[in-house]
């Protein structure tokens, strides 16, 4: 009999919970609320492994009482939320995915552009308070012929250039100085964000990228840009945001990721700022970036996958921390 436990933070398809069931125990979180973190340290204190999401975060005190756990497999792309040197010295492996989460955040991302752009939202409210025909008014700033820039060219930050490329924009400029690409303008980060109408951050959550957006380079950001974040929401500033938007520097911003879901930041807000929640010219999405149908039993699928592998000792892909790393 097979006595490995796997816990399972979050509701997976059935597929996927047949594999896991197959090599040990399934202890799976029934509904889409997260646990706390004590009820997550309590079911790890006798776990094998652990598949892990958005919700979740490991930290030190995570794994002091968990000795048996050998795994975490991240259903994710990033996982800046996980203290990777505390499972390093604990003996336990993390894995991840990398690629399947990148073509539908980059699709979010351009949705996010024109709904921001365009004044879907507010077309939208106005439509539904009483429709009465054209009117001239929810002018807006389009890509066809914009400035454009993307600040981080990883997969996703190239996802996106590619889809702006079928948008006719006059110029297309890229940050980010560990890559060169043939089909952007590489510039600086001052240079995007002085000259551009829409700026898309595409960058991950380290330290140098913290709060990357803050006012001193909105106070140089070109009048009305529209400014779209699909990376981490600590890159940006949200109380800078919210007075640039008071001021009318910045046209309209459009989120997807928030200062709040970045666990190990000890001095994250705890909330949204209320200075974006509550403004009409922001379009605020709540991290669906890989809510496709398909994508996420895929992502499931392979960290499933992943975790099965690890379990029974074979060579893992995709690995943020192998357990043959620890001190």
């Amino acid at each position: 009999m097979n006595h490995r436990k796997i816990v399972v933070t979050q509701p997976v398809h059935e597929e996927v919970l047949r594999k896991l069931q197959a090599e040990g125990e399934v202890i799976m979180n029934p509904g889409p609320e997260p646990w706390s973190p004590s009820q997550l340290r309590e079911y790890l204190v006798d776990a094998d492994a652990m598949m892990a999401f958005m919700t979740d975060s490991v930290t030190k005190e995570s794994l002091l009482n968990a000795p048996r756990l050998k795994t975490i497999s991240c259903a994710l792309k990033g996982y800046d939320n996980f203290d990777l040197r505390a499972c390093a010295q604990a003996g336990v492996s993390v894995t991840f995915v990398p690629d399947l989460l990148t073509e539908p955040t980059a699709e979010l991302a351009i949705g996010l552009a024109i709904a921001a752009g365009r004044n879907v939202l507010q077309g939208d409210a106005a439509t539904r308070a009483g429709y009465s025909g054209w009117r001239p008014a929810l002018y807006g700033t389009g890509l066809h012929g914009s400035v454009a820039s993307v600040i981080g060219l990883g997969k996703v930050g190239q996802a996106i250039l590619a889809r702006l490329a079928g948008f006719g924009c006059a110029r297309l400029l890229g940050v980010d100085p560990s890559v060169r690409l043939d089909q952007v303008e590489l510039v600086t980060l001052d240079e995007a964000v002085s000259t551009s109408d829409y700026v898309f951050l595409a960058v991950p959550l380290v330290s140098d990228t913290r709060h990357l957006v803050d006012s001193r380079m909105l106070q140089l950001s070109k009048k009305g840009q529209i400014l779209v974040n699909v990376g981490r929401g600590s890159v940006v500033d949200e109380r800078a945001v919210v007075d640039a938007l008071a001021n009318e520097q910045l046209g309209a911003y459009a989120a997807d990721v928030y200062e709040m879901e970045d666990w190990l930041l000890p001095d994250r807000p705890r909330e949204i700022h209320p200075g974006l929640t509550n403004n009409a010219r922001t379009v605020l999405t709540p991290h669906i970036g890989s809510a496709v149908r398909r994508v996420r039993f895929e992502i499931e699928m392979r960290a499933a996958e992943n975790l099965v592998r690890s379990l029974r000792g074979e060579s893992l892909s995709d690995v943020a921390v192998e357990a043959s790393a620890a001190a």
